[in-house]
């Protein structure tokens, strides 16, 4: 075998054999792909083979579309039959939650370019005679989508591969994986080593015996699935012999199944509750085209309700129950982009719809590996979402979760409960009993808004959950058995009171706990030119101010954001986004010089961070502190060392909120004290916590960006509208591509929009937005109730002949129609009078 490659591909299912040639596509004709046994022999083998586009997430969105589009190409390209039925693909509603679920998907849809049709139940028993309509509301469909022959799929792309170049090995085992001092890949294998720039994992089910190799937790847990092919039905083959259309695949989300037509019978593809992890210390040695045993006890609610809704099913005897393992994440999707903590090394992991994902995932990462950032926003399958606290016990709890819930509403306010609380701040049971409810990020629990003392979901609200097999509408009950919250797509119960708390901010003075914000300190002789260099604004001459920074990419495009506060003469403290913290600390890792002259010092569990905002945070702060909060003593974007009572803080002047107050970032073991301090000194003042939700909301009114969202790599930082905190006069990162673009003249500009007549429902993000003559001008980005201007606002990216203040849009929320105006930046306070009073 070689002996040297640029890359080399680790597996041989679809994803790894797809990832190989999209590298040799981009021009790497010098890239090895090893499998263990046979291409195929892994996953790959027993998928159903479907190609589902419907995906909440916008970065799969983008990977599903890619593949879709491309396998047709690529069976044109090699002239191999990939076994494409493009039967188009159908999601039958059976509740309003549910049918508000696909009104949402399909702005999402329509805003990456796939296409959805709307069906009346007449319609889908025009396409699907033998299925019942009764009871159902409607369904949407993918006519573009449909299912693929896996093996037949892995083949054409093997084939592709190997036309340019790409070398594979098959049955040979990768037995050990080490760094060389020059900073290549050593592979060894059970027929000789190969020495790499590159690896790419694509070990499926191995995933975690692969990152052992390299002193790696991969956050992947296969769980079993199972599907049922029936022997063939007179009806079905009797269609085929009068040349009818295939029916396509049926999708009854709310009994969480799917079927479709296989060899003159049907198959069944139930998600149920109870599925359990495999494979949690890897596959044997030997595993090849490895099923377990069947267990149709667990799937009899859903044969039951396929039955009813389906009768032909129930018709025919049971040919073949497949049993096999599916590889999944914490939140279900998969992992695609760098390893952290790994130079040039790579994951393409955790797929549980892999060969939908292929393509794409392949085509990204290939986009990322040879010129240095992918061209769609990752984030939301990049590997650093998670973090250490993902260990074995976690993710067998979360995964087998995440199987339960493929099929259940993804509401946009959703939190589930499996392996919480985990990671907790002194003050949790403080919030608690102060009414707090609970989300979880990144492993943290955060109060997401609190409810009143004794409050209880009126009876009217309470009922059969949305989902018939899992009761899915509203969050488990608290200890003592309350349902507090209910979940919607629409404006729910504990919107009052967090207009509530919005109120209590504004008027008087409220506390939240921002504790997870990610935090590192830089330090070392080089540490101000170094941060210099990656950031697109300058950093703070004084010490004492504060700084928003950015990363860009080398495109232009915005990768990272940053509050920057020299806390220490050459001492740097960088606060960013807590969900974010394994991406930041890796990015800033990888930016770093390594001649020693630069220290990153992880400090996130360090510190407490309690946010005291509202006009009379300076009055309650007053009373614990010594140090002068005047204006002329403490400005607004400042921070300085303060003691609160007998313990201490960094006081900074800023918040995500646009009112009066300040950050007090404290060590964590002095929480519990700071925050008693603060609710007796603010009890004559109104104090009182707020959530998450209040602070999202007060947010959006001010027009602050987020990452991800507003700020992401597919946006040049001019139109995010990141003007101010640009400093085009310096050097840093990806400058020059980011002036010659607004040159060039922006796709793209950042606005925000006041919304009219949606009296139960807000924008949440990715809605379709129109101009008067219903051409799409753009898309939603941010969105939510304003309470302080008493408007739903909208933040958004549109085409720039849309930008100007006063121009009317319309956005379409859950299927409607809502009239829009551009109105200039930061509709509430826009001098900022508040936030400097």
């Amino acid at each position: 075998m070689k002996t040297q490659a640029r890359a080399v591909v680790i597996g041989g299912g679809v994803v790894g054999v797809s990832t190989l040639y999209h590298l040799a596509k981009k021009g790497w004709s010098d890239v090895v792909l090893i499998e263990r046994k046979e291409l195929t022999s892994g996953s790959t083998w027993h998928a159903a083979g479907l190609l589902p586009l419907f995906n909440l997430s916008y970065s799969v969105g983008q990977l599903h579309k890619y593949s879709v589009r491309f396998y047709e190409e690529l069976q044109e390209e090699t002239g191999m039959n990939v076994g494409f039925s493009k039967v188009s693909n159908i999601r039958l509603a059976r509740t309003k939650d549910r049918w508000d679920e696909y009104m949402y998907y399909a702005g999402i849809a329509e805003t990456i370019g796939v296409k959805v049709n709307v069906l009346t139940p007449d319609q889908v028993k025009e396409i699907w005679p033998l299925c019942e309509t009764d009871g159902l509301l409607g369904a949407i469909q993918h006519p573009d989508d449909g299912y693929i022959q896996p093996a037949d799929l892995t083949q054409a792309l093997a084939k592709g591969a190997r036309d340019r170049g790409a070398t594979i090995y098959r049955n040979t085992t990768v037995t050990g994986i080490e760094q060389l001092a020059d900073g290549q890949w050593k592979v060894t294998t059970d027929k000789g080593e190969i020495v790499a720039e590159h690896i790419i994992s694509c070990t499926g089910s191995f995933a975690r015996k692969t990152g052992e190799m390299v002193g790696l937790n991969i956050p992947v847990i296969p769980v079993e699935h199972q599907y049922i092919v029936t022997e063939p039905h007179p009806a079905i083959q009797e269609r085929r012999r009068q040349g009818l259309p295939e029916m396509g695949v049926l999708r009854e989300s709310d009994s969480a199944w799917y079927m479709r037509e296989e060899a003159g019978g049907l198959i069944l593809g139930p998600y149920e509750v109870g599925a359990p992890v495999c494979y949690v210390d890897g596959p044997s040695d030997e595993s090849e085209y490895e099923l377990f045993q069947e267990d149709l006890d667990r799937l009899m609610p859903h044969i039951e309700t396929a039955i009813a809704r389906v009768p032909a099913f129930g018709e025919v005897g049971i040919k073949k129950v497949y049993n096999g393992a599916i590889a999944y994440t914490p939140d279900g999707n998969p992992i695609v982009g760098p390893a952290p903590g790994l130079k040039n090394f790579w994951l393409n992991e955790g797929h549980s719809f892999g060969i939908t994902a292929a393509g794409g995932a392949g085509w990204q990462l290939a986009e990322w590996i040879v010129d240095g950032e992918p061209t769609v926003d990752l984030m939301g399958v990049d590997p650093r979402r998670f973090g250490p606290y993902a260990t074995e016990g976690y993710l067998i709890a979360k995964n087998e979760e995440a199987y339960a819930n493929v099929f259940t509403m993804h509401y946009p306010d959703e939190e589930r409960a499996a392996a919480r609380p985990l990671k907790t701040t002194p003050i949790y049971d403080r919030l608690k009993k102060l009414g707090g409810v609970f989300g979880s990020l990144y492993g943290w629990e955060r109060a997401n808004w609190y409810a009143p003392e004794g409050y209880e979901l009126p009876e009217t609200e309470k009922g059969v959950g949305a989902d018939v097999i899992t009761n899915h509408n509203y969050a488990a009950p608290l200890e003592d058995g309350r349902y507090v919250e209910k979940w919607s797509f629409r404006r729910s119960n504990y919107f009052e009171h967090v207009g509530n708390e919005v109120k209590n901010v504004h008027e008087n003075v409220g506390v939240l706990d921002m504790s997870p914000f990610a935090k590192m300190e830089v330090t070392g002789p080089g540490a101000r030119d170094w941060l210099d260099s990656i950031f697109a604004n300058v950093i703070p001459k004084k010490r004492g101010r504060i700084a928003l920074c950015h990363v860009p990419t080398p495109a232009g495009g915005v990768k990272a954001e940053f509050t920057v506060y020299e806390w220490a003469p050459g001492r740097f403290y960088l606060v960013s986004a807590g969900g974010l913290e394994a991406h930041d600390h890796d990015l800033l890792w990888r930016l770093a010089p390594k001649d020693g002259s630069v220290t990153l010092q992880p400090i996130t569990q360090k510190y407490g961070v309690l946010v005291l905002a509202g006009p009379k945070s300076r009055a309650v702060l007053k009373k614990l502190t010594r140090t002068s909060l005047e204006n002329k003593d403490f400005p607004w974007l400042t921070g300085k060392p303060i003691s609160v009572g007998v313990a201490s803080a960094h006081a900074l002047r800023v918040n995500f909120i646009g009112e009066l107050g300040w950050e007090l970032h404290h060590p964590i073991e002095m929480q519990a004290y700071i925050f008693d301090r603060l609710m007796e000194a603010g009890a004559e003042f109104g104090i009182k916590p707020f959530g998450i939700r209040a602070m999202v909301s007060m947010a959006v009114e001010k027009s602050y960006r987020n990452m991800g969202r507003e700020l992401s790599i597919e946006y040049n930082a001019f139109e995010s509208g990141l003007d101010r905190f640009i400093r085009p006069e310096k050097n840093f990162i990806g400058r020059d591509a980011m002036l010659a673009a607004r040159d060039k003249g922006l796709r793209w500009n950042f606005v925000t929009l006041t919304l009219e007549g949606n009296t139960d429902v807000d924008a949440r993000g990715s809605e379709a937005i129109y101009d008067e003559t219903g051409a799409l001008a753009g898309r939603v980005t941010s969105g939510g109730y304003g309470w302080r201007i008493g408007k739903s606002v909208a933040l958004a990216m549109v085409k720039p002949a849309y930008a100007v203040d006063g121009t009317r849009l319309k956005v379409r929320i859950l299927g409607s129609l809502y009239d829009a105006t551009v109105v200039p930046e930061s509709p509430f306070d826009p001098d900022n009078a508040a936030i400097r009073a």
